[in-house]
């Protein structure tokens, strides 16, 4: 249970003053612990904060008045308190993940969400879920919080065993007295998500067959469930996207016959419509109070534009961003009558910081900065940047300068993105803007297979691991080597998760480009990775399985093609050396993917070393060990490719 803490430092939430450097590099703790503000939630009628910090390494949960007044604390110490949500006035839900083998279950170590209700007037912490019969005290998504007859209910979906099978159940949560019960919604062993509406009722629930990979919606008709809309899904179930327009009418985000992706809004049996495509919306934005589809937020570009139907609600929006002409602004939360804003304003010049506007007074005012101390000086520019592979194909990404330096003939690090079918975006990096603090230019591209520039584009990566995917990067280096802006011969690759995977391959797959490789957490035998999602999952084919096997272009665990491309397999190849480090609780990218690169390059006498983050996950959850992970790879590369 997370301790109590009756009072927090309100001084963390003045906007801090910049750092003076100098002539002196910055400290690399400045980006490499823990934000000091990594979330700010304002309660439903605007009158309190609900504030995410950090000491550099642990969280807490301040909630604070708008006037700086904190009204209450709370510790989470080694706890990974992911997100809160305020449930009335007087509760705030705070969510966390613990790394755990629970006893009984098959399959490995897997991250686990847990919600605990803080009670701001008893000062009282109850775990939601909490002793509930033949059921987990975990949670499988963020609640869903209503106000029934003026009192907070929280409906959650949870684990509970049928069969000695854990189903996803619907629970109703009484904050008031933590009165708890199971909502019937057919108990069925494929559910995957539930939908209630402002009123308290379960509405529509997504089933999701994995062997199958079959998905279904089925919707809440008078007293009984229907079947309203059927699909093969192969690689995932579509779940749900919340409400319509009406409030009422039930949103998926799924694929047309040309794996165009569409937005139905579903109202029953025969009854649906697809929002228009030129609404280009990547992301939704219901209304706090009646949970209607206001619009939605998509990156065009380089900028990130929100769209909303109503006139007003766009004019109010617009009034917003123009306030910080020039940076990327994001709306974090707002109060039910979206009047008051909380946003997150990332400037070129001086980073991220938070930002609270009021739109009746029309006066913004600075919560504080993400990054404790961090002040223009510490701050290089990044700029989009667009190249042409090898086979034609346009590539686009970001390229970060080491401020004060002519863009001549520098350093590169290449940092490749997570995913693969992830994307980097502009805006403040922590790492990238670490290695260029040392001297180095960072290259960030958005290879093939990238999400963000349609479906074509990323189905251009499908069976393209450590193929194009990889000489992707490589051509990106070669631009920049064209144009003059960085030695062809003094360039490293480093990356996390597939990233990690890119770098190995960098070492073993496109040789003669790197003088070193760091891989944070990266795949390096994509058999025995197949492996362990498939016991993850049973020894099951699940939906997961067959993403990845997509990507890689196999047929199966058992294609001799997985060897080709797996960097453990190709050790003897190393020709430079290469640090490799991962989390001991790594859930995503099991550990024994780093230990089993380590032992393929000590076999093959290659040079190379391994550091293991003690409990941390995928994430780098920890502020002690995202700052070492930092740390010891900053080290390897300036010892392997000196920036001056």
């Amino acid at each position: 249970m997370i301790k109590s803490l009756l009072a927090a430092g309100a001084a963390c939430l003045a906007l801090c003053s910049s750092a003076a450097f100098g002539a002196e590099k910055p400290d690399l703790a400045l980006y490499g612990r823990l934000p000091q503000i990594e979330d700010v939630t304002i309660s439903p009628d605007g009158s309190k904060l609900a504030v995410i910090m950090t000491d550099g390494e642990e969280r807490l949960l301040a909630v604070r008045q708008l006037d700086g007044k904190i009204l209450a604390g709370v510790k989470a110490a080694k706890t990974k308190l992911r997100d809160v949500l305020w449930a009335g006035e007087d509760h705030v839900i705070m969510l966390s993940t613990q790394t755990a083998i629970v006893y009984g279950l098959q399959g490995p170590a897997r991250e686990y969400l847990m919600a605990v209700d803080f009670n701001l007037i008893t000062r009282k912490q109850s775990l939601l879920l909490r002793s509930q019969p033949d059921s987990m005290n975990v949670i499988l998504d963020r609640p869903m919080i209503r106000m029934i007859d003026g009192q907070p209910v929280a409906f959650v979906e949870g684990v509970h065993f049928l069969d000695n099978q854990g189903v996803d159940t619907l629970f109703r949560v009484n904050l008031k007295d933590g009165g708890t019960r199971m909502l019937d919604g057919g108990a069925r062993m494929d559910a995957d998500g539930w939908l209630v509406d402002a009123a308290g009722e379960p509405t529509a629930q997504s089933l999701y067959d994995s062997k199958k990979g079959r998905w279904s919606l089925r919707m809440k008709i008078g007293s009984s469930w229907k079947t309203i809309d059927e699909a093969d899904s192969p690689m995932g179930s579509y779940g749900l996207s919340g409400f319509g327009r009406d409030g009422k009418s039930v949103l998926v985000w799924r694929t047309d016959d040309k794996n165009n992706d569409i937005l139905r809004e579903y109202r029953g049996v025969g009854s649906h419509e697809d929002l228009p495509g030129d609404l280009d919306l990547s992301g939704l934005i219901h209304d706090p109070g009646n949970l209607s589809l206001l619009g939605g937020y998509t990156l065009k570009g380089d900028d990130l534009v929100y769209t909303f139907f109503d006139p007003t609600s766009q004019k109010a929006w617009d009034s917003v961003t123009k306030a910080f002409k020039g940076d990327r602004v994001t709306l974090e939360s707002w109060s039910k009558n979206r009047r008051r804003v909380v946003v997150l304003v990332d400037s070129a010049v001086d980073g991220p910081a938070y930002a609270l506007i009021d739109l009746d007074t029309k006066r913004a005012d600075w919560l504080g900065l993400v990054y404790k101390d961090l002040g223009a000086e510490a701050v290089s520019p990044v700029r989009p940047i667009k190249y042409k592979a090898a086979d034609g194909l346009e590539i686009t990404g970001y390229l970060t300068l080491p401020k004060g330096r002519d863009p001549k003939n520098l350093p590169l690090v290449v940092l490749p993105h997570g995913g693969p079918e992830g994307r980097d975006t502009p805006g403040f990096d922590w790492w990238s803007q670490a290695l260029a603090s040392r001297g180095y230019a960072v290259l960030q591209p958005n290879f093939r297979g990238s999400e963000g520039f349609g479906w074509d584009f990323v189905q251009a990566g499908f069976g393209e691991w450590g193929k194009k995917m990889q000489t992707d990067l490589s051509d990106g280096v070669r631009d920049l080597a064209k144009q003059g802006i960085i030695d062809p011969k003094r360039v490293c690759v480093v990356g996390a998760s597939y990233g990690g995977y890119a770098a190995l391959a960098g070492a073993t797959l496109d040789r003669g480009v790197y003088r070193c490789a760091v891989s944070v957490a990266g795949p390096s035998d994509l058999r025995k990775m197949l492996i362990s999602v498939r016991d993850a999952h049973g020894g099951d084919m699940s939906a997961t399985q067959r993403y990845w096997l997509r990507f890689m272009g196999a047929d199966g665990i058992r294609d001799p093609d997985l060897a080709s491309i797996s960097p453990a397999r190709l050790a003897d190849k190393v020709d430079i050396p290469v640090l490799l480090i991962h989390g001991k609780d790594d859930t995503v990218v099991r550990y024994d993917q780093s230990q089993a690169m380590a032992d393929a390059l000590k076999k093959a006498g290659k040079p190379f070393a391994f550091v293991t983050l003690e409990s941390e996950d995928h994430w780098l959850s920890r502020g002690a060990t995202r700052l070492r992970m930092l740390t010891e790879t900053v080290a390897f590369v300036e010892k392997h490719n000196p920036p001056d």
